[in-house]
């Protein structure tokens, strides 16, 4: 018998369906950079726990946000 430990991986849950969220506004700013690096890519949803719907609705914000200067296409533009 080996004695490797089985690891559980906690379900992450999308916090604006906790939150019951319909929508998602680009001009607000602070949401959308928690959901961006730090070299301005979007993060993706396996590691945010987002669902596949507010997902969605985050990435078109954060793309409407970027084209109005709100946030930077890339690190370059910090």
């Amino acid at each position: 018998m080996s004695s490797q430990k089985k690891f559980f991986y906690r379900r992450k849950v999308c916090n604006f369906c906790v939150d019951k969220v319909t929508g998602i506004d680009y001009k607000d700013y602070g949401l959308l950079r928690r959901f961006t690096t730090d070299r301005g890519r979007i993060i993706p949803r396996r590691i945010t726990g987002n669902c596949a719907k507010h997902q969605r609705m985050m990435t078109g914000a954060i793309k409407k946000a970027r084209i109005i200067a709100l946030l930077p296409f890339s690190a370059s533009d910090f």
